[in-house]
């Protein structure tokens, strides 16, 4: 298996030849903050908050789908990165509308948690309190756009783990929306096994248990371990 060797945060690592930046830092022990990862499933470099500096380039990266070069040199954390991905968490807070104190994953959210770590404690750009349907016509479970980031981990959860396409994403820019089935109702889609792994893929409240209340969603830890292995192992059922 050929090796490649890299620097990452002047640090000299080694990784194997088509690990990503991401897999290779998290290898050596390197945190880099990341909203749309999930381990398991296909990365799509959506969340852009893994971007990253690489030597040579003026672009920023995002690593999660950036493979590793001999004598790459990458920095992970730096002034300019922080700034973006603080930006990043202040786009997403403005874009939905995500009020804390009603959301079932109110204590347990992944985007909370992101802006604690990135510093984000208001928004400078403009709240567009867009009008997002909430759906419930599932029987056991809900969706509220109102708290989507599009982060498309229900989709690939749905499609690669689960093998049954319910997520999909329609529409573009500002308008694009997580659809279920052919943009129908969730309750009405035949193909949705009622599995849940899309709820404990969710990074927010955007995709809850019904009669869950504020502050209550936790995640399901076992399941997520069984996501990570799933692929490797063919756990396709559980």
């Amino acid at each position: 298996m050929a090796v490649n060797t890299l620097t990452i945060n002047d640090q000299l690592i080694s990784a194997r030849a088509g690990e990503t930046i991401l897999e290779a830092a998290r290898d050596a022990g390197i945190h880099i903050p990341t909203l749309c990862h999930l381990e398991g499933v296909a990365d799509v470099g959506a969340c852009r908050l893994c971007l990253v500096e690489i030597e040579g380039s003026n672009k920023l990266q995002p690593a999660c789908v950036t493979e590793v070069m001999e004598g790459m040199v990458v920095q992970t954390h730096t002034e300019k990165l922080a700034e973006y991905r603080r930006m990043t968490v202040e786009l997403l807070f403005a874009e939905g509308n995500h009020v804390c104190a009603v959301c079932v994953a109110n204590g347990h959210c992944e985007l909370q948690d992101m802006a604690v770590e990135v510093g984000m404690d208001h928004s400078r750009f403009p709240y567009q309190y867009p009008q997002r349907e909430v759906d419930i016509s599932h029987k056991q479970f809900g969706i509220d756009h109102n708290r989507c980031i599009l982060c498309t981990r229900c989709v690939r959860v749905c499609d690669e783990i689960e093998g049954a396409h319910v997520w999909d994403v329609a529409n573009r820019g500002g308008e694009s929306k997580i659809i279920s089935g052919l943009n129908q109702p969730w309750g009405e889609v035949d193909a949705c096994t009622s599995c849940g792994k899309c709820v404990d893929a969710c990074p927010t409240g955007s995709i809850f248990r019904k009669g869950a209340t504020v502050g209550s969603k936790l995640g399901d830890r076992q399941k997520l371990e069984f996501l990570i292995t799933a692929r490797t192992k063919g756990e396709w059922t559980r």
